[in-house]
């Protein structure tokens, strides 16, 4: 069996027409410029890990000046790890919890708009492979959730995702045996839900999915069809148990 090709990293990693200054400028800054690259590492190497007060106070400071755009009141917490920096933009009063990964990586997408009043819990992973993700205000994500998008990710407002939820706005094909995965054509239709969706604790919504208003998705459920606006939704793949009355009524 052939050796399968490297993703994009490693391929970028690999190429020998780069230097090891541009191979990391084009994936982690986003920019061959001098200046933004001297920008970026002196923000992260003064500010990023100073625990306590001071760190908030210096953070709040530093970090909105690598990013694409930053509202009033934002507050970062300890070690944010930033990829593409330019292309993410955040709303007013949004918190940006320890440990939470915001990688707009791509060379053709817009990146990573998040709304106003919109909290990002520790470990939480917004990640773009050359897609986009937009969060409505006052979303609320819970820790350690990823949300994942390889062409558009959108979350309306007053989301409420619980810890370890995972949306995937992109996957593979897999249908040769023959040809590994990782080399068959990737493929994403995105991924759409709607205002105050509640995802409980461990669910799942998987790429091209639909969800409407004020559905909630119990724990550990994966969603792998559309459902209806009021749906409440269990199970491993979810099904609509019933309606919220709020919901239904006229």
């Amino acid at each position: 069996m052939r050796e399968p090709r490297p993703v994009a990293i490693q391929s970028a990693l690999q190429d020998p027409g780069r230097t090891a200054l541009e191979k990391y400028q084009d994936l982690v800054v986003g920019s061959r410029s001098l200046g933004r690259l001297v920008l970026y590492e002196t923000v992260l190497l003064l500010t990023s890990w100073i625990p306590g007060a001071l760190g908030l106070v210096l953070r709040k400071l530093a970090y909105p000046t690598l990013l694409g755009s930053c509202g009033r009141n934002v507050t970062f917490g300890q070690n944010v790890v930033l990829r593409h920096p330019h292309k993410v933009h955040l709303g007013d009063d949004v918190v940006v919890d320890d440990l939470v990964v915001l990688d707009a990586k791509g060379s053709t997408n817009d990146g990573i708009r998040v709304g106003e009043g919109v909290f990002l819990g520790r470990g939480t992973i917004l990640s773009c492979k050359d897609g986009d993700i937009a969060l409505g205000d006052h979303v609320n994500i819970g820790f350690h959730s990823e949300i994942f998008s390889g062409s558009r990710v959108r979350v309306g407002r007053h989301g409420l995702f619980a810890a370890y939820t995972y949306l995937v706005g992109g996957g593979h094909e897999f249908e040769s045996a023959a040809v590994p995965v990782i080399e068959q054509k990737r493929s994403s239709r995105g991924t759409t839900l709607g205002e105050t969706v509640w995802l409980r604790a461990g669910a799942k919504v998987m790429v091209g999915v639909s969800i409407g208003d004020h559905v909630v998705v119990c724990a550990g459920a994966v969603v792998t069809d559309d459902l209806p606006s009021g749906a409440v939704a269990v199970g491993v793949p979810a099904r609509v148990v019933r309606t919220r009355e709020a919901a239904a009524a006229p």
